[in-house]
């Protein structure tokens, strides 16, 4: 009996947590850690350069934008 109920418990929140998820978006990750321990495009979950480069600092990363950012926007001749 309490495996049941644990196991319904369970999969009554995996389903709520998938249903609260909200997609990510680029401008909550507009800089990206990048270097030979990230790749590319990197650890992107910076919303200020000063963030990511507070992180970079002492390690031989550095911090670049996000692609999916910088594509997003609409240019203008």
């Amino acid at each position: 009996m309490r495996r049941t109920i644990l196991t319904l418990a369970s999969f009554a929140t995996l389903i709520a947590a998938s249903l609260s998820a909200a997609p990510a978006q680029a401008a909550n990750d507009r800089y990206c850690l990048q270097g030979r321990h990230w790749g590319y495009p990197g650890n992107c979950q910076f919303a200020s350069y000063q963030q990511c480069a507070a992180s970079a600092s002492g390690t031989s990363a550095y911090c670049g934008i996000n692609p999916r950012y910088a594509y997003s926007q609409p240019y203008y001749y």
